[in-house]
């Protein structure tokens, strides 16, 4: 029987691209079954149609279906991919604004702070009864979730089901390759091990042909003017593109926590300056002296709109397809898995052992190995101090979410918030207001909440 991969939330304009290509070139899976599912019919024609294209251009030799039921989708799955967002931008939009009158600016809002966590509130129900779903249908398949927030999620799947689940991100990936790309070296020059959360994983050690890699990224900061020049100022030239400077102004902020404190965790500054409570401040103009840019949802909306208009030009026929490999970690995943050739990569697994002194089965990111038996950790490493402090809080703050999501607790829900760096830093009735508020304005995607 061919392989089956099961894209739920297949509809993605964002996502289904890019999977759809990856999986085509995956030699493991020449011949495979593809099942694009998602709630939503109005995109999958378009999506079913780009993926024959890519087929047919790929030579992949893949069959290919649709549908709008979650069950049937499933049936035969070897691999389930998630990407899905429950309420959408609407959701989204409340998960921003209603913060925001209550003076907490959120660079991201999907995965900590009062946005991530109202999120997950919504996000965990469905992701629970995907996998109790997958139960059902498909219970040796494994369940890839790239849903944010993706700690909290991959957690109560972990949890509540059987089903093998992993949640993948592209952040550390991203970092290394841009840190090779400043300094004019192959990725492979570059070398990371990490601990910690998704969106938070500290470096426990990173090296640059084979040099300490802090040390190099403090010469490189001396080298372009040291970090006082890097904030923003009147006048300030715009740094070429990829060059030293230009990485250095965009990874400020954790290239401030590496003077302070040693190292820092290789995600986006926009995400990292979230899980701590002095990033996003009046005096820092909520992370602008820092370089970091707000994502409102009005540029959320022109990203969607872009992924719309490139999947019309690619059928069309206007534009070149995307037909190489986009770096995204499901398919050398499967790759693996299939073939048993060692593949490792950053993943959120369940602790056994990878992250010392942090709680048994709290869902960690760290480096792992892939092959034909699955997935274990390569590491075995504690963080610094205080980044231990850090990640055991939002661990505390994702059980308590994760608890208060399945049970429709809206105690529980308040003290997670509560206890949030990002979220809980006001007074606390101010807090159980802004609770209040985000549970009333998403209430229709929070049905276990409705009859507390």
């Amino acid at each position: 029987m061919p392989t089956q991969v099961t894209i739920v939330g297949g509809g993605s304009y964002q996502w289904g691209p890019e999977l759809m290509a990856d999986l085509f070139g995956t030699p493991a899976l020449a011949g495979m079954h593809l099942v694009l599912e998602d709630i939503d019919p109005a995109p999958l024609p378009k999506m079913e149609a780009l993926a024959h294209k890519l087929n047919e251009t790929m030579g992949a030799k893949a069959t290919i279906a649709t549908t709008t039921d979650l069950h049937r989708s499933l049936d035969g799955a070897d691999f389930v991919i998630v990407c899905i967002s429950t309420g959408g931008f609407r959701s989204m939009a409340v998960d921003l604004d209603v913060p925001a009158t209550h003076g907490i600016t959120q660079t991201v809002g999907d995965t900590v702070g009062p946005g991530g966590i109202n999120r997950a509130l919504r996000n965990i129900p469905v992701l629970v009864g995907i996998g109790k779903a997958m139960e059902e249908r498909c219970p040796d398949a494994w369940l890839f979730n790239i849903t944010n927030p993706m700690t909290a999620l991959t957690r109560s799947v972990c949890r509540e089901t059987s089903i093998k689940t992993v949640g993948l991100c592209h952040e550390v990936g991203n970092f290394c390759m841009d840190l090779a790309i400043a300094l004019g070296r192959p990725l492979e020059a570059v070398s990371a091990s990490v601990t910690g959360v998704n969106h938070f994983p500290v470096l426990t050690s990173l090296e640059v042909d084979g040099a300490d890699g802090f040390d190099v990224l403090r010469n490189l900061v001396e080298e372009v003017g040291g970090l006082a020049s890097l904030a923003p100022y009147p006048g300030r030239p715009e740094a070429e593109t990829f060059s030293k400077l230009d990485f250095a102004e965009r990874h400020l902020f954790k290239l401030t926590l590496l003077d302070r404190w040693g190292t820092f965790p290789a995600a986006g500054d926009r995400h990292i300056a979230e899980f701590v409570s002095f990033a996003l401040t009046p005096e820092s103009e909520w992370g602008a002296a820092y370089n970091i840019e707000l994502s409102p949802i009005a540029r959320r909306e022109e990203h969607q709109a872009s992924y719309i208009a490139d999947v019309d030009a690619w059928l069309a026929g206007t534009k070149d397809l995307q037909t190489w490999q986009s770096g995204e970690l499901p398919s050398p995943m499967i790759q693996a898995m299939l073939t048993g050739d060692p593949f490792e990569a950053p993943v959120n697994i369940p602790n056994t052992g990878q992250a010392v002194g942090l709680p048994a089965d709290a869902v960690i990111e760290s480096i792992c190995v892939i092959d034909g038996d699955g997935i274990r950790g390569r590491d075995r490493s504690a963080l610094p101090t205080p980044y231990d402090e850090i990640v055991r809080r939002h661990v505390a703050t994702q059980e308590l979410t994760v608890e208060a999501a399945l049970r429709g607790d809206r105690t529980l829900a308040a003290e997670a918030f509560a206890l949030d760096p990002l979220a809980g830093r006001g007074d606390l009735q101010v807090t159980d207001a802004m609770v209040d508020e985000l549970l009333s304005g998403t209430a229709e995607w929070l049905p276990q909440f409705a009859s507390r």
